[in-house]
């Protein structure tokens, strides 16, 4: 297990290694180089030319904003096709989950289209919508793979004392439910946080653009300032660590109630 542990975690230490390496050192033999003197500036670079504060502040709030409304609807959807019975229940539900076989960069030539028509490219809409609908069936997936194992029967004494739809869902499914709800927010966090494609593609003003692109500010046409754009590398990665070592107890809870009855 030592050994297993070892090999996930190189590639974070490579990462923060040669963030703090010079330009110049990259080109050798060694696969991992202790830094001799730590090249510190790669990182104040990263913050003063690489505009890190002003963009972890706009993938922030994309990120947060898409992963909630996804959460929401997520919950949503998932209690109304395991709890509710109605036509073409499984007929909607299979609708939504073939939206797990798109890729979401599949979209980017029309939703081009329609974000230009309707005016929101250069906006923090334009991610939020896309980053939303293409998060949205896996994580109604895992929700519904969880809402299954809870009985039926806390419900129906609910129900017998009182309790409304939205009671039930708010008061009873909600709590029950927040295993299943850290582990889809924590991995739709990561996917929004480190999506660059269709930041890249819709967003051309500095005002609304994400973390990502602070690592292209040291790319030139004859050269590129690699240390700092490991340390940009670097900036990006934490906010990912901390978030999954915080849930971690909820999202192996999540994991393992979502693949057992009862």
């Amino acid at each position: 297990m030592a050994i297993v542990g070892i090999l996930q975690l190189f590639p974070l230490l490579w990462l923060f290694d040669y963030s703090l390496l010079k330009s110049g050192n990259f080109f050798g033999d060694a696969v991992f180089q202790f830094p001799s003197p730590p090249q510190w500036d790669n990182y104040v670079k990263a913050f003063t030319q690489g505009h890190v504060l002003p963009y972890f502040f706009n993938s922030l709030l994309v990120t947060l904003v898409s992963v909630a409304i996804t959460a929401v609807v997520s919950i949503l959807l998932a209690y109304a096709f395991t709890r509710m019975k109605w036509k073409f229940n499984v007929l909607f539900m299979n609708i939504i989950l073939l939206g797990m076989m798109i890729p979401i960069h599949a979209t980017l030539l029309p939703n081009f289209i329609i974000f230009n028509q309707v005016g929101l490219l250069n906006s923090y809409w334009a991610l939020i919508l896309p980053y939303t609908a293409f998060n949205i069936p896996i994580s109604m997936f895992i929700v519904s793979g969880f809402m299954e194992t809870i009985p039926k029967t806390i419900e129906e004494a609910a129900v017998i004392d009182g309790c409304s739809i939205w009671g039930i869902l708010f008061k009873i499914i909600l709590p029950i439910t927040r295993p299943a709800i850290a582990t889809i927010s924590v991995v739709n966090f990561i996917n929004c946080w480190n999506e660059f494609i269709m930041a890249y593609t819709f967003i051309t003003l500095d005002k609304f653009k994400t973390l990502p692109f602070s690592i292209i500010q040291f790319v030139g046409q004859y050269s590129s300032n690699y240390g700092a754009q490991f340390a940009v590398m670097s900036l990006i990665a934490i906010p990912s660590i901390i978030i999954y070592l915080i849930f971690t107890d909820e999202i192996n809870k999540g994991l393992m109630s979502g693949s057992v009855k009862g």
